[in-house]
């Protein structure tokens, strides 16, 4: 089923399946497409943020489950208390996965890591849809989930246009510069392989 995801500036993005179908003014793609589910979101659409630090959320810290919040606390470890968890695959599957949904949660639609080494790792982001590209040397900043707090620029994925892979992210803000002061906590709604694979409640 085609549908319609369009935000408060009237910019829409039909997708059908895993692709952008189509791209331009929600009225235009309504008219065009009159059978399509539509999804009106707060803010504005963008391609979706790609994390420099795949490598340093994924494979260098480890995200607490819930459960290991009392003991472990909510934040990821990382260097000395990384390596005295001792983890094995199993742990290290569900760190990736709730670091993925983090990622997820602030936009993030692909993440730059070099070849990744844990294979549990590398399992648990390949099923998620979370794109990977490499990446050349280690990036400046604070490794952060919202790339917005590392201290550098940050990067989107290429617009979204027709024949593109439908992968997208909403941020309930009015605008770009605002976006750049408040941060990726305002995304509402991410995206990937045509699936709303996040969703702010």
């Amino acid at each position: 089923m085609l549908t319609l995801h369009a935000d408060s500036r009237g910019r829409a993005l039909a997708v059908e399946g895993e692709w952008i179908a189509d791209a331009g003014d929600v009225a235009d793609l309504g008219a065009a497409h009159p059978r399509a589910r539509v999804r009106k979101w707060p803010g504005i659409l963008t391609p979706g943020l790609l994390s420099p630090y795949g490598t340093e959320l994924l494979e260098e810290a480890y995200h607490p489950d819930p459960r290991e919040a009392d003991e472990l606390g909510t934040e990821p470890l990382t260097g000395d208390a990384l390596a005295a968890l001792g983890l094995d695959d199993a742990r290290w599957g569900g760190s990736a996965r709730r670091a993925v949904q983090r990622m997820l949660a602030h936009g993030t639609v692909a993440a730059a890591c070099e070849p990744m080494r844990n294979r549990a790792v590398k399992d648990a982001v390949r099923r998620s849809g979370l794109g990977v590209v490499g990446r050349l040397g280690r990036p400046g900043g604070v490794p952060a989930l919202d790339p917005f707090a590392a201290g550098q620029p940050v990067d989107f994925l290429p617009p979204r246009e027709r024949g593109s892979a439908a992968r997208f992210a909403v941020f309930d803000v009015r605008d770009e510069a605002e976006l750049a002061e408040r941060g990726a906590g305002t995304c509402v709604a991410t995206v990937l392989g045509g699936r709303l694979v996040y969703r702010r409640r």
